[in-house]
Formats: C-alpha cells, sequence, structure tokens
C-alpha cells in the first residue's frame, strides 16, 4: 500500500519528527520480515492488533461486522441456486430449443455484469421508480425479521445475478453430458420416464461440480460484497474495507484479508465433506 499510514494519520501538517515518532510506535519502520513475524505472532493467537482509525480491536471491529457481510452472501447464494437448479435441468431437457438458447443466452450475459451495474439497474426499477424498496439503511436480523429481508434483498439480488450466469451454464452442461452416460442410457432403455430420469440418475451425479462452485462462489461473494456494501451503505465487512483503505490502515485491511482467506478454506473444506451427502459411495472410496 503507497504512502505512510503515520502521514495519514497525522495529516499534511505533520512534522517528520512527529511521523517518525508514530512509525516507531506502530513498528511501521521496522525491516518488513520482522513486522511480518510480529503480526503473525499475534494473529496465531487471535491478536490481530488495534485498527489506526479508531483504535479498537481489529478482530472485535470484524466480529461486529461479519453477520451483515454473511448474510448478504449466504442469500445472494441461495437465490442464485434456487434459481439456476429448475432452470438448468429445463435446459438440459429441452436443449437447443428456443428457450433453452435464450437461457444460454441470458446467463452468458449475466457472467459479464459486474455487482455494482446491477445494483444500480436494480436500484433505479425498483426503489427509485417502483419504490418497492430501499436505497440505503440496515435493521439487524434481531430487531424485525421483516424488515431485515427487506432491506437485505436488493444487494443480495445485485450479487446473486452473475453467480446464476455461472451456474446456469456449469450445471447445464454437467446434465446434458451425465444424460448421455451408459447408466442414464440403460436406465432409459428400462422404460423409465425420463423425467424420473433425469431427477433420479441425472441430476445427483451433476450437483458435485454445482456445489464445488457454490463453495469457490462463496469466498468471491464475500470479497465482492466490498462495492455493494458501499453502495448500499451496509455496515458489512465490505463498507469497513472501503473506510480503512483511504486511512491505510494496515491492521484492519490485513485482519480482513486473513479472515475471507479463513473462511474461504474452511467453506471449502466443508463442500468437500458434503459429497458424501449426495453419493455415499464416494466415503467408501
Amino acid at each position: 500500500m503507497p504512502g505512510s499510514p503515520a502521514a495519514t494519520i497525522l495529516g499534511p501538517t505533520a512534522t517528520p519528527e512527529q511521523i517518525a515518532a508514530v512509525n516507531a510506535e506502530y513498528g511501521f519502520d521496522d525491516p518488513l520480515p520482522v513486522r511480518y513475524v510480529e503480526w503473525l505472532k499475534g494473529a496465531v493467537t487471535g491478536d490481530l492488533g488495534n485498527s489506526l482509525l479508531t483504535q479498537r480491536e481489529v478482530l472485535g471491529d470484524i466480529a461486529q461486522r461479519i453477520p451483515v457481510t454473511f448474510q448478504i452472501a449466504i442469500m445472494a447464494l441461495l437465490m442464485a441456486l434456487v434459481v439456476t437448479i429448475p432452470l438448468a435441468v429445463y435446459g438440459a431437457a429441452n436443449a437447443g430449443k428456443r428457450l433453452d438458447r435464450a437461457l444460454t443466452a441470458f446467463s452468458s450475459g449475466f457472467m459479464s455484469l459486474p455487482s455494482f451495474v446491477v445494483a444500480v439497474v436494480l436500484v433505479y426499477l425498483l426503489a427509485v421508480e417502483a419504490g418497492a424498496f430501499p436505497v440505503t439503511g440496515w435493521v439487524p436480523i434481531t430487531e424485525s425479521l421483516g424488515d431485515n429481508l427487506y432491506h437485505a434483498f436488493l444487494p443480495a439480488v445485485s450479487l446473486a445475478v452473475i453467480e446464476v450466469g455461472f451456474f446456469y451454464r456449469l450445471l447445464r452442461g454437467d446434465l446434458i453430458a451425465t444424460l448421455q452416460e451408459d447408466f442414464v442410457l440403460t436406465a432409459r432403455a428400462k422404460g423409465l420416464s425420463g423425467r424420473y430420469v433425469l431427477f433420479r440418475h441425472a441430476l445427483r451425479p451433476s450437483l458435485f461440480s454445482l456445489l464445488t462452485m457454490a463453495g469457490l462462489s462463496f469466498g468471491r461473494l464475500l470479497g465482492g460484497s466490498v462495492i455493494v456494501e458501499a453502495f448500499f451503505a451496509l455496515p458489512g465487512l465490505g463498507q469497513l474495507a472501503v473506510n480503512s483503505v483511504p486511512f491505510k490502515d494496515i491492521p484492519t485491511i490485513q485482519g480482513i484479508v486473513v479472515f475471507v482467506a479463513v473462511v474461504y478454506v474452511l467453506v471449502n473444506t466443508v463442500v468437500d465433506l458434503t459429497y458424501t451427502l449426495i453419493d455415499p459411495r464416494i466415503q467408501v472410496r
């Protein structure tokens, strides 16, 4: 990160002596390897340091904002899955037909849309023009579930749209390939209905790739929430990161990056473990 955190903290009128004193206080003048080792010692014990901006513990600031970011990311992921699975099943069962081609084209368009563009469009259509949803603000789920979901809807949809595009193309392609497998053709030859074969024999093995992608997407949603949270003024990790960067609040930025990385690894580990729920034979292998 370019620039001096000490100079940012003290302002443009700070003297070199004052900047040097702050650098010495926070260890900014130590060699980079020394600073990294000291930070790592604290991080291993759960001490991510204190924020240069608020002087509060970084871990406390992160913990305070985790619920908002997690809720938006989980809602976006669930929305994307709920929309994608039935559409992909229909598209695979009717591959090459007019509606399938339209869905494939729309999914390609969704994949190319940045979340902030989707947010602007949704706010204009549903908040400004229709007045159906609020533009900004947040209500904790502990105060009112209805108001909480009301304020979380637009941010979650803004993040979910791009995931729908990725999920649809992935699941549709896997389903089409699975429908050509020998065990599926054998099931059809036995006289089983197409719907039964599709849902009973083809969908389950095709979900593995989608489940893997969902785990990867959750980490992307946590990182991608930065702009969306700032746009909707949500008190989450994204807004904390946006507020910390201009002030060069290095401890807070480091803490956020480490937290997202740890969550990313944990989520994908859980995803690997859930494979056995879809196909118990994996555990035997």
